[in-house]
């Protein structure tokens, strides 16, 4: 999204390469297609990209679009609907979002190496997330899997000393410096999708020669941050009479933590970490229920199906609803993380996808 940090659009190039060259001769990533819609978008800023020049290392030429404006600064703050002054790219790109379900993404920058996570503002007077512990997983996962951002010590030649020495190469977006309308805050608060901005090199136009360098790097943590998507509670939400999937319905976990919504056939994914949940199914036109999980270290999935019974067409059920709780029967399955199933994903200079871990050993070509 800033045109002159370059090797995101070149990362997400390099991603689609190995994912398609790799598909059907390596296993792992040949189940990671199968079972993960992943979306790439190289560009979210091209009229700045044109602007920037290769060798830049720290200037700002060609971060804002062809209005100068810094795109990670254009979203509307707490709100789902574009504002007088949200950039063309800004608006399409909410529309995108919006018209998907999207579970996990990233959002790709340059400038230091680092994973950085929400909340990027103080508007709402904190700086953490209600899923903070989910948060601190994805960023951690993916500086861990990386060959030294996880380790202390200075991250560039030149660095600005007043934004200190992430611990483990992660750091919550306000405590590191403050922004105000930017992507990720956006993502998860408006979208439910959860979002973290990666800090992949120091230079923001590095040279064409030095790519390759940098994409070794970052694939196995590119591929490690997809698969963390399936350590989730996902399945499908039916309606009783008709077996249909029922869209748009919301799951939310143990009343804390955001809210998200299942999609057109009924498919839904909560990214959770290890620990006990009440998971809540509703929608306006049937019975809410509430079902129980238990995710563990070594079963960090669940896979559940649920069917809600549709309301009468007696309007007076529609007041019990807000009155009186129903327990219904519901067909339901708990399978563990063998099951093969399809998410969402969204990736782009920023991106956003799903995935699942252990990915380290595999041969690339």
């Amino acid at each position: 999204m800033h045109g002159n940090e370059v090797f995101g659009r070149e990362a997400l190039l390099y991603l689609a390469e190995t994912l398609l060259m790799n598909y059907g001769r390596n296993r792992y990533i040949s189940r990671l297609m199968d079972t993960t819609r992943i979306h790439l978008m190289p560009s979210m800023n091209p009229d700045g990209y044109e602007k920037a020049h290769e060798g830049d290392e720290y200037s700002v030429i060609g971060r804002g679009n062809a209005n100068g404006v810094d795109l990670n600064r254009n979203f509307p703050i707490r709100r789902d609907r574009p504002g007088p002054r949200t950039e063309v790219e800004t608006r399409l790109i909410m529309e995108w979002i919006m018209s998907i379900p999207f579970v996990l993404s990233a959002n790709i920058h340059s400038g230091t190496t680092l994973v950085n996570y929400p909340y990027d503002d103080k508007s709402n007077g904190k700086t953490h997330t209600e899923d903070h512990d989910v948060f601190v997983t994805l960023a951690y996962s993916y500086a861990r899997a990386h060959e030294r951002m996880y380790k202390k010590g200075p991250r560039c030649l030149i660095e600005d000393l007043s934004l200190g020495d992430p611990e483990n190469g992660i750091t919550n977006g306000a405590e590191w410096y403050e922004v105000s309308g930017g992507m990720q805050d956006w993502n998860y608060l408006i979208a439910g999708c959860f979002e973290v901005t990666i800090e992949t090199n120091c230079i923001k136009f590095p040279y064409a020669r030095e790519l390759p360098l940098y994409w070794d790097e970052h694939k196995y943590s590119l591929l490690h941050f997809i698969d963390l998507v399936h350590r989730s509670i996902h399945g499908f939400i039916v309606d009783e009479e008709t077996g249909q999937g029922i869209w748009n319905a919301t799951i939310s976990v143990t009343q804390t933590g955001q809210i998200v919504k299942s999609y057109i056939n009924g498919d839904y994914w909560r990214l959770v970490t290890p620990g006990k949940y009440n998971v809540t199914f509703d929608h306006p036109n049937y019975f809410p229920v509430t079902k129980s999980v238990i995710i563990t270290k070594y079963y960090p999935s669940a896979y559940l199906n649920v069917t809600l019974r549709p309301y009468s067409y007696n309007p007076s059920n529609l007041v019990q609803h807000h009155f009186k709780y129903r327990e219904i029967s519901l067909n339901e399955e708990i399978l563990s993380d063998s099951s093969n199933k399809a998410q969402f994903i969204q990736i782009s200079t920023f991106l956003l996808f799903l995935c699942l871990g252990n990915a380290f050993v595999w041969k690339i070509y």
